[in-house]
C-alpha cells in the first residue's frame, strides 16, 4: 500500500546524492498535505511539520538538524509558495483526502535519475544483444555472393538548353542532358528512338553512364550492320537524362510531384525535336516519334508511374517503362504525409486502371512495366517493395530479381544495378528487342513486347513464360536411312557421353509419349554444349519431329533446311522438324571446378516441355552433328511428373523443430523439383545440404545444380556444384499490400534439382532454419519500426510519471518510471498486441471480406475491386500467425533502446550541465542564498515582450517560408538548453522541487527526440533546396499549428515554470492521451509514422492547457505563462 511521506522540504535539501526526496508535491506547501496517523486522517499544518519528523527513525531526523538554518529558510520560502502556487482547482478537499489517503502508509521517494533496476538492466542488456545479433546476422549471414563486373564508357553530355522557363516553371532547378557516347557519337543531332533516364533519390544524371555507353557501343558493333534488324525497324537509342540536382524524393511526396510534372513537359519538348530539321537527322520515311521509353532507377521508377497520373501527361506519350530497384508497392519510409498520399493516389490509379473490364475503359491498356529488383545485396530499399503484384497483371508485367536474369545469376546493390556489365547488356538488348521505328510509338504491340521482355527477363521455366516451339511452323526436313538410325525405347533415357563417335552425324529419336499418358509426362534436356538453330554447324542440334511422307510430285523445297542423314540408302524415313534452338533456356554450368553461377564460363542448354506442348509431333531427333570424337554430353528423357515432383506438407513448426529430410532414390529423373508450400515468408531464412554423390565407375557428367525459385515475384537463385546453400527470399513479407489478382493457392520456396541420373547413386537432401540468419532479415523488414515501437514505451514511462505526479506531487525520473513500465502496463500492453496480431490472422488466399460500410456489396460492380490494399498495414504487417512473437519481442527491444537513449540524453545534459556551471560561476551565487531567494530568479529570461514577438516571428516564418519542421528542431535545441540549465540548478541545490522540474524537462525532451527523426527528413529536403539556390517557398509543411504547442511548451518550460498538478478527473484524460499515442505508435506507427508527430503535438497542446490553466484563460494569461518572474522568484513555482 502506497503511503504519502511526511517529511519536511528541510529534508529534502539535505539528501546527499541531491536524488533522493519525500513524495510531497512541490506545487503545494505542507499545509495542504493530509497526514493519516495510526487512528486516522488529520489536517497538519506548515507550522508544525516538525512534530512529524518526531515520529520518523532518527537516520531522517539527523540532517535536519545538521542545515536547520538553510532549511528553516527553505521552509518559509515554501509556505510563502502556497499563495502564489496554481493547481487546477476541480476536485474538493475531501476527494484529495480520499485520493491521498491510502498512500500516506510508506514514504515514496524518488531515485536518481542514473539509477537502473535489475529489471532494467536485464531488458537493457537482453535487448542490446537480440539488437546486436540481428546487425550482426545482417552483416554476416546468409549474404548473396556479389558477381558483377565493371563497366566502361567514354561519357560526354549536350544540355538541352532550349528547355528554358518557356516550357517549364522548373527550369532553373531541373535540367536535361543528351548523352553521346565519344568516339561513336560525335554530334548532338537525334536520329534513332528516344529513351529517357530518369534518376532516384539523391542520383546524378551521369548514372545513365553505363546503359547509354552500351546502346551506343551495340548499335555501332552489331546491329547497324543486322540489314534484318533494320528492316524491322530497329534504330540507335538517343538516351536523355535528368539533373534534379541530386533532389531527395523518398522523403517528400511534392518533391516527387513536382518531378513528374516536370518529366511531362521534358517528353513533349523532347519529341518535338525530332520535328525540328535542325536537330533531327533521322530517316525522311520513318515516323515521328509519339512516346518515349523510360528508364527509372529507385525513385526515379516511380516518378515514371507517377507520371502517367499527372494532369499534364500527353496520352501515349509513354507506353515502356523499365524500373530498377523500385520501391513501387509502399514507399520506403513513412515520415511524410505528402509520399504517403502521393503514392496512395499513384498505385490507386494504375490498380482501377488494370481491374477495368473493358480494355477501352483503361487509360493504362497499352503501357508495359517491368520492375528489376536486386535482391538481398540491396540494402537501401528492401527488393520486397518492388513487387507489381499488386498492381499490374501479368500481361502488362511482372517483377523479377537479378538473380533470376539468364547469364546474369547474381544480386545487385542499389547502385550496382546500374553499372553492372552483364547486366546492362541485357538491358540494352530488350531494348532494341523491343523497339520499332517504323511505328508511330517507337515499340512493338504490348504483347510482343511482353514476350520479348520475358525472354530476356525470365529463365524461360515460369509459368508465363512462352514456348515458341507450337506457333512456329517445320522448317527442316529430316531423312534417315531407316536401319541407321537410333530410336531410343519408350520410357528411356538417352545419355551421350561424346560426340562424333560414330564417325559421322547421327540422330538419336526419342518417342513422344502418347497424350493422356497416365502421371503426366514432361521432357527434359541438358547438355554442356550450344544448341544450334538451323543452319548452323556446332555439334548438337535438337528437332521436334513428325513423320512427313512425300508424295509424287511433292516438293522437298517448302522446307527451308534439308538434312539428309541417309547416306545413299534406298530405304529413308522423313521427317518435318522444328528446331528448339529458340526454347532453349540458358542454366549456369555446374562442374566440380564451379563455384558461383555467376562465372564466365559456358552455361548449360536446357530444354523443358510439357507433353501438351508436344502434341503435334511424335518424335524428338537428338541429332549429333560432330564428325571427329569430341568431349560434350547430352542427356534427354520424358519423365513422370509424379517421380520428379515432391511435394512437402511439413508446417513451419515442424520444420523448425525436425527440418526436413529427403532420400532421393538412385532411379530417379535428371530433374527432381521439391515444393515446400510452407516455406513463403520473407522473414525466415534456411540452410540446405545435399550429400555428395558418388559415381561408380564412370565420371559424372556435372555436379548438382540447384535453383531455387518462387512463382511470385520470379526470383530464382542457382547454386552450382553445390553441397550446401543458404536458402533465403523474397515471398510473403511485412506491410505489403495483397495481389490484384487472388492466388488460389500458397505455392511457397520450390527447389529444382539437376542431378547425374547416370551416376546410379542416392542423394540425401536436408534442410533446416537457420534462426541466426532469419534474424538478420528482420533488419530490412523492420528497420522502420525503431521510429514507432520505442513511441509506444516512451508514451506509456510518460503516462506512468504524470500519474504518479498527479497523484503524489513528485515527478519520478524517467528510469524509475520506465521500471514500473516494465513490471506492469509495457508487458501488458504487448501482450493486447500480440492478441490482436493473432486475431487479425488468417490464411492469405482467403477471399476478402467485405468491409463493415459495404456488408451488403452496394458499391460492388464489374470494374470495382474487393481486395483490401490495406489489410497488411496494422501492427507488424504481418498476418501470419506464425510471427506472433515478433510485437513482443520488438517491444523488448524498443524498451532497451529506449534505456540506451535516455541514457544518452542524461549523459550529454550532464557534459553540457557541467560547461554551463563552469562557464556561469554558480557559487558565489550559492553562497549568497539569502540574495538569491528574494532577487535572482532560478531562469533568468528575456522579458515577455521579446519573447512573443520571437515567437510570433518564428510562426510568421513558418507559416510562408520555413517548413514547420524546421521549428520543431528549434524547439528540440531550446529543450536540451533547458534541461541543462535546470539540471545544474537541480545538482546545485539538491532540491527535490528542482530535480520534479528537470525530470518533467527531461522527460518531453526524450520524447522529443524520439519524434525528431520523423522531421528531419523533410527538413534535408528544405535544406537542400536552398543549398541549390531554389528559393522558392516550400510548397507544403506550412501549417503552423503543426508545431505552435511544441514551440508553447517549449517557451513555458523555458521560464523554469513546472506544471501544475490535475487532481480533478481531468487527470483521466492525460492518462487517456498518452496511452492512445502508445496503442497507436504500436498499431499503426510503422505504416502511418508522420501521425505520430500529430499526436504528440496534441499531448502537447494539452500540456499547454494545463499550464494556461494556472491563470485564467485569457491573452493576460498567456502572457504569464511565457514570462519568468523577476520580483520575489519563488522556487516552490520554479526550479
Amino acid at each position: 500500500m502506497r503511503r504519502w511521506s511526511s517529511g519536511s522540504a528541510g529534508e529534502d535539501d539535505d539528501e546527499d546524492d541531491g536524488f533522493s526526496s519525500p513524495a510531497a508535491s512541490p506545487l503545494e506547501s505542507e499545509g495542504n498535505r493530509r497526514q493519516i496517523d495510526a487512528k486516522g486522517p488529520r489536517k497538519v499544518s506548515t507550522r508544525h511539520s516538525d512534530s512529524l519528523d518526531r515520529r520518523k527513525p532518527d537516520r531522517t531526523r539527523a540532517p535536519t538538524t545538521i542545515a536547520s538554518p538553510r532549511h528553516s529558510r527553505t521552509a518559509q520560502s515554501l509556505d510563502g509558495a502556497i499563495k502564489t502556487q496554481s493547481v487546477i482547482p476541480l476536485a474538493d478537499e475531501a476527494a484529495v483526502s480520499k485520493m491521498a489517503e491510502p498512500r500516506i502508509q510508506r514514504r515514496a521517494r524518488t531515485r536518481s535519475p542514473w539509477s537502473c533496476s535489475l529489471l532494467t538492466l536485464v531488458t537493457t542488456a537482453l535487448s542490446t544483444i537480440i539488437l546486436l545479433g540481428a546487425v550482426h546476422s545482417f552483416v554476416t549471414r546468409q549474404l548473396d555472393p556479389k558477381g558483377c563486373m565493371m563497366s566502361m564508357m567514354r561519357p560526354a553530355f549536350a544540355k538541352l538548353a532550349g528547355f528554358d522557363t518557356e516550357h517549364t516553371r522548373f527550369a532553373s532547378k531541373y535540367s536535361v542532358y543528351l548523352y553521346r557516347e565519344g568516339g561513336i557519337e560525335e554530334d548532338t543531332m537525334v536520329r534513332g528512338i528516344p529513351v529517357l533516364f530518369i534518376p532516384g533519390n539523391a542520383g546524378s544524371y551521369k548514372q545513365v553512364r553505363p546503359l547509354a555507353a552500351e546502346a551506343a557501343q551495340y548499335f555501332h558493333d552489331v546491329v547497324q550492320h543486322d540489314t534484318r534488324a533494320l528492316t524491322g525497324g530497329t534504330r540507335s537509342l538517343d538516351f536523355f537524362t535528368v539533373d534534379f540536382n541530386e533532389d531527395i524524393t523518398a522523403f517528400h511526396g511534392q518533391t516527387m510531384l513536382d518531378q513528374a510534372e516536370y518529366l511531362n513537359e521534358a517528353v513533349a519538348y523532347i519529341l518535338s525535336l525530332y520535328h525540328d530539321p535542325r536537330r533531327s537527322a533521322r530517316d525522311q520515311g520513318l515516323p515521328d516519334p509519339s512516346s518515349v521509353i523510360l528508364l527509372g532507377h529507385s525513385m526515379g521508377g516511380i516518378v515514371a508511374r507517377t507520371m502517367l497520373t499527372m494532369s499534364n501527361y500527353q496520352a501515349n506519350s509513354i507506353n515502356t517503362i523499365v524500373t530498377m530497384s523500385a520501391p513501387h508497392a509502399r514507399p520506403p519510409v513513412s515520415f511524410d504525409a505528402e509520399i504517403i498520399r502521393t503514392y496512395k493516389q499513384i498505385n490507386d490509379y494504375w490498380r482501377e486502371a488494370y481491374l477495368q473490364k473493358w480494355a477501352n475503359n483503361n487509360p493504362l491498356w497499352h503501357v508495359t512495366l517491368i520492375s528489376i529488383a536486386g535482391g538481398g545485396l540491396d540494402t537501401v530499399v528492401p527488393s520486397d517493395y518492388a513487387s507489381l503484384s499488386s498492381l499490374v497483371p501479368d500481361t502488362h508485367g511482372f517483377t523479377v530479381f537479378t538473380s533470376s536474369v539468364p547469364n546474369v545469376w547474381t544480386g545487385m546493390d542499389h547502385l550496382s544495378i546500374l553499372w553492372c556489365d552483364q547486366f546492362r547488356k541485357v538491358i540494352i538488348r530488350s531494348l532494341f528487342d523491343v523497339v520499332d521505328a517504323n511505328r508511330p510509338s517507337q515499340t512493338k504491340p504490348r504483347a510482343e513486347r511482353m514476350r520479348f521482355f520475358k525472354k530476356w527477363y525470365l529463365t524461360g521455366m515460369e509459368s508465363i513464360a512462352e514456348k515458341t516451339l507450337p506457333q512456329k511452323e517445320p522448317t527442316t526436313l529430316l531423312t534417315l536411312e531407316d536401319n541407321a538410325n537410333s530410336i531410343i525405347s519408350q520410357g528411356k533415357r538417352l545419355a551421350l557421353r561424346h560426340f562424333g563417335s560414330s564417325g559421322k552425324p547421327r540422330a538419336y529419336l526419342l518417342p513422344v509419349p502418347p497424350q493422356g499418358t497416365p502421371g503426366g509426362r514432361k521432357f527434359t534436356l541438358l547438355s554442356d554444349q550450344k544448341l544450334d538453330a538451323p543452319g548452323e554447324s556446332g555439334k548438337l542440334e535438337v528437332l521436334f519431329c513428325s513423320v512427313f511422307p512425300l508424295q509424287a510430285g511433292q516438293s522437298a523445297t517448302l522446307f527451308s533446311m534439308n538434312m539428309d542423314l541417309s547416306g545413299d540408302s534406298t530405304g529413308s524415313t522423313r521427317l518435318a522438324c522444328k528446331s528448339a534452338a529458340t526454347d532453349i533456356i540458358h542454366v549456369p554450368a555446374s562442374t566440380r571446378s564451379s563455384k558461383y553461377a555467376f562465372e564466365q564460363t559456358q552455361p548449360f542448354s536446357y530444354l523443358q516441355y510439357d507433353l501438351e506442348d508436344l502434341i503435334e509431333h511424335q518424335f524428338v531427333a537428338v541429332v549429333d552433328k560432330a564428325v571427329d570424337p569430341t568431349p560434350g554430353w547430352v542427356v534427354a528423357e520424358f519423365s513422370n511428373k509424379s517421380d520428379s515432383e515432391i511435394n512437402t506438407h511439413l508446417g513451419l513448426w515442424r520444420l523448425l523443430i525436425a527440418g526436413l529430410k529427403l532420400k532421393l532414390p538412385a532411379a530417379r529423373p535428371m530433374v527432381t523439383e521439391v515444393k515446400i508450400p510452407a516455406l513463403h515468408s520473407s522473414l525466415l531464412a534456411y540452410k540446405l545440404s545435399i550429400k555428395n554423390q558418388a559415381c561408380g565407375d564412370e565420371t559424372e557428367l556435372f555436379t548438382p545444380l540447384l535453383r531455387q525459385y518462387l512463382s511470385e515475384p520470379y526470383e530464382s537463385k542457382f547454386f552450382v556444384n553445390v553441397k550446401e546453400a543458404n536458402i533465403n527470399l523474397h515471398g510473403i513479407a511485412p506491410f505489403m499490400p495483397p495481389p490484384l489478382r487472388a492466388a488460389s493457392s500458397i505455392n511457397g520456396v520450390s527447389l529444382q534439382l539437376w542431378s547425374d541420373p547416370t551416376c546410379n547413386t542416392s542423394i540425401d537432401v536436408s534442410m533446416k532454419v537457420d534462426i541466426l540468419g532469419s534474424l538478420g532479415k528482420l533488419v530490412m523488414r523492420y528497420r522502420t519500426v525503431f521510429a514507432a515501437f520505442p513511441l509506444l514505451v516512451v508514451a506509456l514511462v510518460l503516462r506512468k510519471q504524470f500519474k504518479v505526479y498527479d497523484e503524489t506531487g513528485t515527478f519520478i525520473s524517467f528510469s524509475e518510471s520506465m521500471d514500473n513500465c516494465l513490471r506492469s502496463s509495457l508487458p501488458l500492453l504487448l501482450l493486447a498486441l500480440s492478441l490482436v496480431a493473432m486475431s487479425l490472422a488468417r490464411p492469405s488466399i482467403e477471399p476478402a471480406k467485405p468491409t463493415l460500410h459495404d456488408i451488403f456489396h452496394w458499391r460492388a460492380n464489374g470494374t470495382e475491386s474487393a481486395i483490401d490494399f490495406t489489410k497488411n498495414d496494422l501492427l507488424l504487417g504481418s498476418q501470419d500467425p506464425f510471427f506472433w512473437f515478433l510485437v513482443p519481442l520488438l517491444g523488448l527491444v524498443s524498451a532497451g533502446v529506449c534505456t540506451l537513449i535516455n541514457y544518452a540524453t542524461l549523459t550529454l545534459i550532464y557534459a553540457f550541465s557541467v560547461v554551463y556551471g563552469f562557464c556561469t560561476a554558480r557559487s558565489s551565487w550559492i553562497r549568497n542564498e539569502d540574495n538569491r531567494r528574494t532577487n535572482t530568479p532560478a531562469f533568468a529570461t528575456s522579458s515577455p515582450r521579446r519573447r512573443i514577438i520571437t515567437t510570433s516571428v518564428l510562426f510568421f516564418l513558418v507559416s510562408t517560408f520555413i517548413p514547420y519542421q524546421f521549428a520543431y528542431m528549434v524547439a528540440c535545441i531550446v529543450q536540451v538548453a533547458t534541461c541543462t540549465r535546470a539540471l545544474g540548478i537541480a545538482r546545485e541545490t539538491r532540491s527535490r522541487t528542482h530535480f520534479n522540474f528537470y525530470n518533467y524537462a527531461h522527460s518531453i525532451l526524450v520524447i522529443m527526440l524520439w519524434i525528431l527523426p520523423i522531421n528531419i527528413p523533410v527538413l534535408v529536403v528544405w535544406i537542400h533546396n536552398l543549398a541549390v539556390h531554389w528559393l522558392t517557398p516550400f510548397s507544403s509543411h506550412h501549417n503552423v499549428l503543426s508545431v505552435m504547442p511544441f514551440i508553447l511548451l517549449v517557451e513555458t518550460l523555458t521560464s523554469g515554470k513546472m506544471i501544475p498538478r490535475v487532481t480533478s478527473r481531468f487527470r483521466h484524460l492525460t492518462n487517456a492521451l498518452f496511452f492512445f499515442l502508445a496503442v497507436y505508435a504500436g498499431v499503426y506507427g510503422v505504416t502511418y509514422a508522420y501521425l505520430l508527430h500529430h499526436l504528440v503535438n496534441l499531448v502537447a497542446a494539452w500540456l499547454v492547457a494545463i499550464h494556461i490553466s494556472s491563470s485564467s484563460f485569457s491573452l493576460s494569461g498567456l502572457s504569464d505563462m511565457l514570462q519568468a518572474h523577476d520580483e520575489e522568484a519563488d522556487p516552490k513555482k520554479r526550479p
